[in-house]
């Protein structure tokens, strides 16, 4: 049987017939060598179709051009928009990604986090949605969150939430709702579109109902659980500010299924604004997360603290984290 295995810097030179060393200077253009040795381990490589080891390379501290990111699943529309916009992003800058889906587990997180470090990438784009864990505090290299509080030191890119969400929850004031419910995953201090959605309602002298599905809740799981809470309060609410299209998709399907007139006497609106969930209920009423703009401004201030630790220098002390970007209202047929 033949064993097939990649081509080593040990037969690169072999095929070249020049001494490891050459090879070595070759790759990492260092000290004069003749064009003719150039172009001959120039062939040797190409012949063999070397790839140069990644690692290897990190651990004599040369860049691997390559970026972790980190996020809950990338079948979730906001998450596959938010991964496919940074590889565009680094792209450009001749970067590319290894993309690790935590799958909503903190220990698969932990794992990844350990392999990203492990293997020396150049820095990490995290947008998992697990509680905090402590071995990010840990990490020495490059590393910016999307919508995620890690620490005041490290960057966080994210929507304008509070501001967003006051948006969203006027509009259904302003289209006759009285008795507007949030539907969010987790409640708390933390999580700025329910301190949106419960500002306003203070403004209006209205009593805030708040339901809460865990984020990463199976599919099947978190359609019985809206389906409950919604039940339970049927006669209590006229409308729904869910904080993620796909709740929001779920209210809507609840509401059909219970008779409830959209958007005459019952009114929904979301959040996030995807490509794939537009074109699937483009009437949604949400609020349009900037999925490129976030992307891009992620990338550049890890890129920023990339080239300083290249120079030596400490990351750049101009980001101001939260960066927050502003959502776009989108009224729709639902409000």
């Amino acid at each position: 049987m033949v064993v097939r295995r990649e081509p080593t810097l040990a037969d690169v030179a072999e095929v070249a017939g020049v001494s490891l060393t050459t090879v070595s200077r070759v790759l990492n253009n260092r000290g004069y060598l003749s064009q003719a040795t150039k172009d001959r381990v120039a062939r040797a490589i190409d012949q063999l179709n070397y790839r140069p080891n990644q690692v290897a390379r990190a651990l004599h501290g040369k860049s691997t051009s390559i970026i972790g990111v980190i996020v809950p699943t990338v079948a979730l529309p906001f998450f596959g928009e938010l991964a496919e916009e940074i590889e565009n992003a680094l792209a450009e800058h001749q970067y590319r990604m290894l993309v690790c889906n935590s799958m909503g587990r903190a220990d698969r997180e932990r794992e990844y986090l350990d392999l990203l470090v492990s293997h020396r990438v150049d820095g990490i784009i995290s947008g998992a949605h697990n509680d905090t864990l402590a071995e990010y505090q840990t990490v020495r290299m490059p590393l910016v969150t999307v919508d995620r509080d890690l620490s005041p030191t490290i960057p966080n890119v994210r929507c304008a939430n509070e501001a967003a969400a006051r948006d969203a929850t006027r509009l259904l004031l302003e289209r006759g709702a009285r008795r507007p419910a949030l539907l969010t995953s987790r409640t708390g201090p933390h999580n700025r579109r329910e301190a949106g959605y419960r500002a306003v309602l203070a403004e209006a002298g209205i009593e805030p109902r708040i339901f809460t599905v865990d984020f990463h809740t199976p599919d099947a799981e978190r359609a019985r659980l809206i389906d409950a809470h919604l039940d339970a309060a049927a006669a209590q609410i006229d409308a729904v500010f869910a904080t993620d299209d796909l709740s929001a998709a779920a209210v809507l399907d609840w509401a059909e299924r219970n008779g409830r007139s959209v958007p005459h006497d019952f009114k929904v609106i979301g959040f996030d604004g995807t490509a794939a969930v537009r074109r699937a209920l483009p009437g949604l009423a949400t609020v349009q997360q900037p999925i490129a703009d976030l992307a891009r401004t992620a990338v550049d201030v890890l890129l920023s603290q990339i080239n300083a630790h290249a120079g030596g220098e400490d990351a750049p002390a101009a980001v101001v984290s939260p960066i927050e970007l502003p959502g776009l209202l989108l009224a729709g047929t639902t409000t």
